[in-house]
């Protein structure tokens, strides 16, 4: 048998070579553009350990623009609208939410304690540094039917006169319960939805409250099924989530929930975790989810 010329081992080689460079490329072809985190705590218990340069070091080091900040209690927002020459130094926008909490005691009561109204009234009369707050949240219903608690129906009316964006980490029922107690019927209410269903909602379930509520975004931290094992040994979109994102690239966000502190100490790794499965969507797509949903929805520049 005649032994190819070098000229076809050489034609070989650069085949090889080239096909490699492609996998390289589509394993290491991660989201690269700004990211909004919407859904931040910067809680009492994480100011020591994790003072104000700590946590936009973080931020910025991750890419991370913009945060939708909501604490326990509410100095830990105000401290970080205080700071606008550190924030500006490190390229991050704080948009200010109430919390509703004023210690831990508040999550299981909240929504029927006629003083966590008064609270959030004068919180919204106040103000911070960065201007208007402009919304309520988080808040957490472990029973959905504590939706139908006077305070909660109260706060939900409220955001709704007032164009106020709701944080709510709760059930699907819960969703139907609250959209029920505001004026538009849910037509209009601005209700970032913590998790979209940390108890696991199916994506049909999902799919059809986006239908029947226009302005509800799906917050994705902690979701459960998100995210399955690319075959490159990377993260990527479960096939029903990432059918359920392209179909609807508008209407979801991404989150830190840096509700302990450990969430602190693993931020840049949740934001890397982010842009590995951005990378996988179609980068109009992936620059939605990443930051222009949360842009456009706060006011802020699209080209950050």
């Amino acid at each position: 048998m005649q032994t190819p010329p070098r000229t076809f081992w050489r034609a070989r080689l650069v085949v090889v070579c080239l096909l490699v460079g492609l996998c390289e490329q589509a394993q290491a072809a991660d989201y690269t553009g700004p990211l909004f985190d919407a859904h931040m705590h910067y809680n009492v218990e994480a100011q020591q350990p994790h003072p104000i340069p700590d946590v936009l070091g973080r931020m910025q080091r991750s890419g991370v623009r913009a945060v939708l900040a909501n604490s326990r209690p509410n100095d830990g927002t105000r401290a970080l609208t205080e700071a606008r020459a550190q924030t500006q130094a490190a390229g991050v926008a704080v948009v200010p939410l109430v919390r509703l909490y004023r210690n831990r005691d508040d999550y299981g009561s909240w929504f029927q304690d006629p003083t966590i109204y008064e609270m959030v009234q004068a919180e919204l009369a106040r103000g911070t540094a960065a201007g208007a707050y402009r919304g309520i949240g988080e808040f957490h219903l472990y029973d959905s039917a504590n939706a139908r608690g006077k305070v909660a129906q109260q706060l939900m009316a409220l955001a709704d006169q007032r164009d106020l964006v709701v944080l709510a980490h709760v059930d699907d029922a819960a969703i139907d319960l609250l959209m029920a107690a505001t004026p538009s019927a849910g037509k209009t209410t601005r209700l970032i939805w913590a998790h979209t269903g940390i108890g696991g909602a199916s994506v049909e379930r999902v799919r059809g409250l986006l239908v029947r509520y226009p302005a509800l975004m799906g917050e994705l931290s902690y979701r459960p099924g998100l995210t399955c094992a690319s075959a490159q040994g990377g993260t990527v979109l479960c096939p029903d989530w990432r059918a359920l994102v392209l179909e609807y690239p508008d209407r979801f966000l991404l989150g830190s929930d840096t509700w302990i502190n450990p969430r602190w100490q693993y931020y840049e790794a949740q934001m890397q975790e982010y842009r590995s499965w951005l990378g996988d969507l179609p980068p109009v797509v992936a620059r939605k989810v990443a930051w222009e949903n949360g842009a456009r929805m706060f006011g802020l520049p699209v080209q950050p």
